[in-house]
């Protein structure tokens, strides 16, 4: 089981290493499908944005139509639609592989963590190949040991989603 990781570095603190590693088994559960440990890397009060193409970056879902915009609840109600047979366009699961490069460290202060990375995340379904990529901004928190996601913003790089169709599954 891969859970929130521990940190070597100073309290509060992390390298790059330790992001990295980090982000690797974040991936690992999103391309396993182990959404319910994926979910458990989230606090209590974490956000999963995926804000429209046609949009600044930093636009707020207050203002705006984001594609997805998931406190912590919602996404766990996400998780659990996910991986149940009824959920038609993910059963069977598509196979996913996410990638992550270009891990850059923000900002760090007092346990809170800003990452920006590169993404690029391949989903194949039904004899269709899709590629998602763009832009990664985490906020993370350390806390007694611990690393967590306390938000997740997807920023896509396409120019709509005319090509992939939807997003049915999680970047």
């Amino acid at each position: 089981m891969i859970a929130a990781t521990e940190k070597g570095s100073d309290a509060g603190t992390l390298t790059r290493s330790e992001v990295e590693d980090f982000l690797y088994a974040e991936a690992e559960l999103l391309d396993e499908w182990r959404l319910p440990e994926w979910l458990d890397l989230f606090t209590d009060d974490a956000t999963y944005q995926i804000p429209p193409t046609d949009i600044p970056a930093d636009a707020s879902p207050d203002n705006n139509l984001f594609y997805i915009a998931d406190d912590r609840y919602r996404l766990g109600e996400r998780v659990k639609r996910l991986m149940k047979r009824t959920a038609h366009a993910e059963y069977p699961h598509s196979k996913t592989r996410h990638q992550v490069s270009n891990v850059r460290i923000l900002s760090q202060d007092d346990g809170q963590v800003e990452v920006a990375c590169n993404f690029s995340t391949y989903r194949t379904k039904d004899d269709f190949s899709n590629i998602f990529f763009g832009k990664l901004l985490y906020g993370l928190e350390v806390s007694d040991g611990k690393t967590r996601i306390r938000s997740k913003r997807v920023v896509l790089d396409t120019n709509g989603l005319r090509n992939q169709g939807r997003i049915s599954i999680i970047l």
